[in-house]
């Protein structure tokens, strides 16, 4: 270590070349940050999540029929069948599939209405192919949708992967919030479109239902009763008819209780011509019940069919009225669309007669715009939930753990050095390993097929760095005031002393650690925790081996004492290394 010695003291002996580390070490710092937003590291809570399985969820417009839907799950499905990779597919029509993860956050249990479908996808194992199962996602879903939205006008197919994180909504919840139903409709619609046109975002729905005319038929009892029928028979005509009902039982060896004998009509049968009122009440038409006095009376005759408007679906939140607009990532941080995305709707609902303000302060709902209707006065909420939502205050949080940490060793080396100089010292020397880490993470960026993003356990890694990183410059700072008051060594000479005699031990602890953490990298989540510990104990070496020293020399708390009477007596000593 004689040549580390040799360099570290001539780079203190000269004025320039410290200036120069320090130059170099800070532009680097700071062009590392900024690659965070240049986009080319990119932070996101978790990375994608590799599966043997995900869902595909058919939404065709409120109103549509079991066939209609069956129809656009059918061309999803014909399409998926070419992927040699898809083990089985199978089919729910007019319900969700049996609860997974994902389907217990989306609320998969509650669909139940003909216009939606699910489609359960099975995949070879996530270990015996090459293509994972996000950037599949990835690749069929525009071919997908292109091809089998339009077969239903209003038609929205969407690809469910299992979430690697928190259970979420979407990636992007956007929740907008106000007193007027009719508004916050609007609203949602144009927010739905301002996401469409941001870039990576896919997969946008609005979680309300449409507004649909629909005929109810409603016995009338004064005809009922004068054709000698009763409102019962009526019901369950129609009932049997459209939807089919148990008319009696059988017994069975093999059953313990009774089989019903369930009667319907026929498919066929069922079909109307068009979505007209001359339609049903053709198909009414059809229908005779016989009265008591054997005369069989049309079922027109005796059932008023009036056309209302389709009851929607309310929901509520901190007991407000408001609708869900949904919105999925296609690869990408939840961050940086949501950025682009607010800064479009704070131009389009300006243009659109509101006053649009920000959320004050840095808060849980920073993100958040409250609209107000020049006009009538009124006023919205649009408020950012969703994986974003957590991503967000996860980042904030570890954030704060990390200044804790920082403020927490502050302390206590001043506790311990009696010195706010040399704390610092320490401190800058276990901040300045964020370089490694952000610059680790663009490397493998790099090197690997799929975006490498800087995650929640990138900067636990990160945190984590901060007490090893104090560890070696504090290995340095006390041998070298051990030499310096023990021996009377002259300071810079006793520095470089201490960087090339403890340069080993903090070697052999960096490779330990790399070694280990090598384990991490190849982790579909715990990558970034690999790749921040290992890139930043690379650079946490360098800068405690070269960065530190020249800081230690500017510090006056390194200076000799000389009034400890201990150096006079130790000018001639040697040391052996």
């Amino acid at each position: 270590m004689g040549n580390l010695e040799n360099i570290v003291y001539n780079i203190l002996q000269s004025k320039s070349k410290k200036f120069m580390v320090i130059v170099l070490t800070l532009v680097a710092l700071v062009l590392s940050v900024l690659m965070i937003p240049a986009d080319l590291v990119k932070a996101r809570m978790l990375p994608g999540k590799s599966d043997n399985t995900y869902s595909v969820y058919v939404d065709t417009p409120n109103g549509s029929s079991k066939e209609q839907t069956k129809q656009v799950a059918q061309c999803v499905i014909d399409k998926l069948k070419s992927e040699k990779e898809i083990t089985n597919m199978v089919l729910y029509v007019g319900e969700g599939v049996p609860l997974d993860y994902a389907g217990l956050v989306k609320g998969a249990s509650m669909k139940s209405s003909e216009n939606v479908a699910e489609i359960s996808v099975n995949l070879t194992d996530k270990h015996e192919r090459d293509e994972k199962s996000f950037s599949m996602v990835s690749r069929l879903r525009p071919v997908i949708k292109k091809e089998c939205e339009p077969l239903v006008k209003g038609s929205v197919i969407k690809f469910i992967e299992q979430p690697a994180g928190p259970p979420t909504m979407a990636s992007i919840v956007v929740e907008v919030t106000g007193d007027d139903l009719d508004k916050i409709r609007e609203l949602a619609l144009e927010t739905a479109k301002v996401l469409g046109n941001t870039t990576k975002v896919v997969d946008v729905d609005i979680m309300a239902d449409d507004i649909f005319k629909k005929y109810s038929l409603i016995p009338n009892n004064d005809k009922i009763a004068r054709s000698g029928l009763s409102v019962d028979q009526v019901n369950k005509i129609i009932y049997l008819a459209f939807e089919g009902m148990a008319i009696a039982h059988k017994n069975s060896k093999t059953e313990a209780g009774q089989i019903d004998i369930f009667l319907s009509l026929s498919q066929d049968t069922k079909k109307f011509e068009n979505s007209t009122k001359e339609a049903l009440q053709s198909k009414l038409g059809s229908m005779n019940l016989m009265n008591q006095k054997g005369m069989l009376v049309p079922l027109t005759e005796v059932v008023d069919i009036k056309e209302t408007n389709s009851n929607s679906m309310i929901m509520h939140k901190d007991l407000k009225r408001l609708i869900n607009v949904i919105a999925e990532t296609d690869n990408e941080s939840q961050v940086y669309p949501l950025l682009e995305a607010r800064d479009k709707m704070i131009e389009y609902f300006s243009k659109k007669g509101y006053k649009v303000e920000k959320d004050p302060g840095i808060t849980t709902y920073m993100f958040d715009l409250h609209l107000t209707d020049k006009k009538t006065g009124k006023k919205y909420l649009l408020r950012w939930d969703g994986e974003m939502k957590v991503s967000l205050d996860t980042f904030r949080d570890l954030g704060g753990a990390f200044i804790g940490a920082l403020v927490l060793i502050f302390l206590l080396l001043v506790i311990y050095y009696k010195s706010f100089a040399l704390s610092g010292i320490v401190l800058a020397g276990s901040f300045l390993s964020i370089i490694g880490v952000i610059v680790g993470h663009w490397v493998a960026n790099l090197v690997t097929t799929d975006v490498f993003f800087l995650t929640a356990t990138s900067l636990i890694g990160f945190i984590a760095l901060m007490g090893i990183s104090s560890r070696n410059s504090l290995l340095l700072i006390d041998f070298a005031k051990s030499l310096i008051e023990a021996h009377g060594m002259e300071k810079r000479r006793a520095i470089a002393v201490s960087s090339a005699t403890r340069a080993k031990p903090i070697l052999l602890t960096a490779v330990a650690i790399i070694l280990g953490s090598a384990l991490l990298a190849g982790d579909p989540i715990f990558g970034g925790l690999g790749v921040a510990l290992i890139s930043g104990t690379v650079a946490a070496v360098f800068v405690s081996l070269i960065f530190v020293p020249i800081l230690l020399d500017g510090a006056k708390a390194m200076d000799e004492d000389d009034e400890n009477p201990i150096h006079h007596d130790l000018k001639n000593v040697s040391i052996t290394r």
